[in-house]
């Protein structure tokens, strides 16, 4: 599909009264839902506007069309991974490497994997609106928190930081993606954590200045 502009996939007003953005959160949520049951190319906001109990005409009042609201469900899913992660990154600056990533990777987990369904239909939405601009500007936001961060390790030194960050995030979000889209066993699932935090620690300990 042909990348719409960013001001087409825009919400058409955002919610102001506390009554508002409940509404928009029900929307938003039906929308995961009637993509997780009817599929991405079987979502309507009419069946959407229906699963939450609206009016096609509330709907509208806020996402003019399909992929306005897919896109508001996507940036939300963003939002609430970047915060979890800027947050903790913050909250992790001045410590040992294997306590930073020790934490870093439990925040993004949590985030990404505590409703494995939501992630699931996320790359879906991805691909379907073709969002990169947006996609990248979220992962920016998210490498220059892990930068920041990993700048202040009180065990290690990095020479081109960025460089390594990127590395790192793409370490990460590999095999969290396999194991959301390729639905795999239990035990899978249970050993990623420490499987992801031994991966990462690897490779930073293989980068680090020696000297």
């Amino acid at each position: 599909m042909p990348q719409r502009s960013q001001t087409l996939l825009d919400p058409r007003k955002s919610p102001v009264q506390a009554r508002s953005a409940v509404t928009v959160d029900a929307i938003l949520e039906a929308t995961i839902q009637v993509l997780l049951s009817d599929g991405l190319q079987q979502l309507t906001t009419i069946r959407v506007a229906e699963r939450a109990g609206a009016s096609v005409g509330t709907l509208y009042q806020y996402f003019p069309h399909k992929q306005a609201l897919l896109f508001a469900v996507l940036h939300r899913h963003h939002l609430k991974v970047e915060q979890t992660l800027t947050q903790t990154a913050a909250a992790s600056h001045h410590k040992p490497l294997a306590t930073m990533m020790a934490a870093v990777i439990d925040a993004f987990l949590q985030a990404k994997t505590g409703r494995v369904d939501e992630a699931r239909a996320m790359y879906g939405i991805v691909a379907e609106l073709n969002t990169r601009e947006a996609v990248r500007e979220y992962e920016t936001r998210c490498r220059a928190a892990l930068v920041a961060m990993l700048k202040t390790a009180t065990d290690a030194k990095f020479r081109d930081l960025e460089s390594v960050v990127f590395m790192l995030t793409a370490a990460m979000s590999g095999p969290v993606r396999a194991v959301v889209e390729g639905g795999r066993p239990a035990k899978i699932v249970r050993a990623l954590p420490a499987q992801l935090l031994s991966l990462c620690l690897g490779y930073l300990e293989q980068v680090k200045r020696k000297n």
